[in-house]
């Protein structure tokens, strides 16, 4: 798929999020998008996959872009940025799960960033 493609798919999906739930992450993009499954995501949140990024099906260069698209998709919608706290499922101590090898505070808040549709004001 090349970029414009990706670019296309991508939009229309956060569109579909927003319009289903009001909120749209990046992990749900890249659910719909089919480069993670259902079962690796499971896998990731009981602590199983070491860091989220080695379950997904694809390249960083191409996982970076898709989530500048969804950055950017936001700011268009004027969409409210909230950080949500990732925790591992499952018995045991509660620890914050990872997002990528690195481990880079600025890619693992963009990855746990959700972007939630405005309340209209109360008048």
């Amino acid at each position: 798929m090349n970029r414009l493609e990706l670019r296309k798919k991508v939009h229309g999906i956060v569109d579909d999020l927003i319009s289903e739930k009001g909120v749209v992450s990046p992990l749900d993009v890249f659910l719909r998008l089919g480069t993670i499954t259902p079962k690796l995501v499971e896998e990731w949140r009981f602590g199983r996959v070491p860091y989220l990024e080695r379950a997904l099906h694809g390249n960083l260069a191409q996982f970076s872009y898709i989530m500048s698209l969804l950055r950017g998709k936001a700011r268009e919608l004027d969409l409210n940025p909230s950080y949500t706290a990732y925790m591992r499922w499952g018995k045991g101590p509660k620890r914050p799960l990872r997002f990528s090898k690195s481990g880079d505070h600025n890619i693992e808040t963009n990855y746990a960033t959700h972007y939630v549709l405005k309340k209209p004001k109360e008048s």
